[in-house]
């Protein structure tokens, strides 16, 4: 069970608790934070040494380019068999991190400060850290019975008794979950497959924030990267990692998405075998997700990020992966949309860099804001959102959708080496500030946009050491884009042999 603490819980004060003068702008709930995939600090036990997650913000480099910097979070033998004692998730993540393709893992710091100003005390407050590595339906059954402790404590805490005599809302307090990315998945599970059969009426509502509901194609793409053909050494190390995890089998695109040209259809566990995944692993996942997807998650709102380019599509050639941004439609009666020549039409999409938008939506009313991924959990505009939804039972159609700019760059550069930085949804560089700032060393710098086609900025950007940058770009009229991008030696590093 996952305990508050003086380091998980925000606010979290020594001195006795005073009661806000008005309730007007708190939930008297019991909010549950799910934090998405290698969002959680993940440590050892046997080993007394934490695997994932280092205060220290140079520890990323070190686990992506050491010879053995990811070798301890690989799956052992015990854990494929079920024995997770383990690794223990510790905390939900301090420092922002890195990953091939998922980009910027952000702390979320922000997250639990806005939710903190929410509550009628920070012991209403329950950060959920978990084995990402691990698959949804063991993290789910986790995450059941830690909420339903976390409610027990909180309805028979002092707090909660002396805010209730301040208000007029006399129903007990119930639960609201706050989730990210796959946190949302994790939630989902456990609130509809019947660990806890109580759990779904004593939830107030969720929120999820860019939840791949019908998976990603990244994963795919993070099985196969480099399936013949060089790659850099970080995208063969995730490709290692992640080979034997349930977690990111769990992620895997579950929508028509495979392209034979004339046809498109769902991957298989065969599909995944060939593209660089385990079958058996896919086989499980694919029959978790369809126990699970006919129940609808109560009283859910979606938070889905959008004008982000985002992969939404595949081709599968003798092993190899090349993926697209284009996505396929369907008729109402389920068939595929076609030109008068019968070949599938491509549709322009887009998302939150990780997450096409349809995949980030159980059902119709999901809030799109341009946002990307790791910024759904920290960007101002959707931390107001976030808090909205804590303090309001009534939820409002879309308001954060109009305009929007996207950003498109590399996840993995060089030191000392340029490379093209892509802003999209504007030609007009006026009022647009974009800054390389290094989150582990001194450096800042602006980067200078110039337009190079319709609706599109072009930066030509460097950086002049090996470490982690954060790419930030202002406009005065949307939300804020943040990205984060690793940059190596500049010797290229080869992956080890296989």
């Amino acid at each position: 069970m996952t305990q508050p603490s003086q380091s998980n819980i925000p606010g979290k004060n020594p001195q006795p608790y005073r009661l806000p003068q008005t309730l007007r702008n708190i939930t008297l709930d019991a909010v549950v934070v799910v934090p998405g995939i290698m969002g959680s600090e993940l440590y050892d036990n046997r080993t007394d040494t934490v695997l994932w997650g280092i205060a220290d913000p140079g520890w990323i480099s070190k686990a992506w380019l050491s010879d053995s910097g990811l070798t301890p979070l690989h799956l052992t033998e015990d854990e494929q068999l079920g024995r997770t004692d383990r690794v223990t998730a510790r905390r939900l993540l301090q420092t922002p991190a890195w990953s091939p393709f998922l980009r910027g893992i952000e702390p979320y710091h922000d997250l639990l400060a806005a939710i903190s100003t929410c509550v009628a005390h920070p012991d209403a407050v329950l950060p959920f850290p978990y084995d990402w590595r691990l698959s949804v339906a063991t993290n789910a059954r986790r995450l059941a019975d830690d909420a339903r402790q976390h409610l027990t404590r909180w309805r028979a805490h002092d707090a909660l008794q002396a805010a209730r005599r301040h208000t007029a809302d006399e129903r007990p307090a119930r639960l609201v979950f706050i989730a990210h990315s796959m946190g949302g998945l994790i939630t989902h599970a456990a609130l509809t497959l019947g660990h806890d059969n109580d759990l779904t009426d004593d939830t107030r509502g969720v929120m999820t924030l860019g939840t791949p509901f019908h998976g990603s194609v990244l994963a795919a793409q993070i099985l196969n990267t480099g399936q013949g053909s060089p790659i850099p050494l970080p995208h063969s190390r995730l490709r290692a990692l992640a080979a034997a995890m349930p977690g990111v089998h769990d992620l895997l695109p579950r929508f028509p998405c495979l392209d034979e040209g004339l046809d498109v259809r769902r991957l298989t566990p065969t599909d995944v075998a060939d593209l660089g995944g385990d079958k058996d692993l896919a086989a499980a996942s694919q029959a978790f997700h369809d126990r699970q997807s006919p129940h609808p998650l109560p009283r859910h709102r979606a938070v889905a990020g959008i004008r982000q380019p985002t992969l939404q599509s595949l081709t599968l050639d003798n092993g190899r992966v090349t993926a697209s941004h284009h996505r396929f439609a369907h008729h109402a009666d389920g068939e595929l949309r076609r030109d008068v020549h019968g070949v599938p039409l491509r549709f322009e999409g887009d998302g939150d860099g990780t997450v096409h938008r349809q995949s980030a939506v159980l059902a119709p009313g999901a809030m799109p804001i341009a946002l990307q991924h790791g910024a759904l959990a920290q960007g101002e505009a959707a931390l107001q959102i976030v808090t909205d939804f804590l303090v309001h039972e009534e939820t409002f159609g879309p308001d954060q959708a109009d305009g929007g700019l996207g950003l498109e760059l590399p996840d993995y550069v060089t030191a000392r080496t340029e490379w093209d930085l892509h802003l999209t949804g504007t030609d007009d560089p006026a009022g647009i500030d974009c800054t390389v700032t290094g989150v582990d060393t001194a450096h800042q710098r602006d980067a200078r946009l110039h337009a190079t086609d319709d609706e599109t900025l072009t930066a030509r950007v460097s950086v002049p050491e090996p470490g982690l940058y954060r790419i930030t770009v202002r406009s005065p009229t949307t939300p804020a884009l943040t990205q984060l991008v690793l940059a190596g030696p500049d010797t290229p590093l080869l992956p080890e042999a296989e």
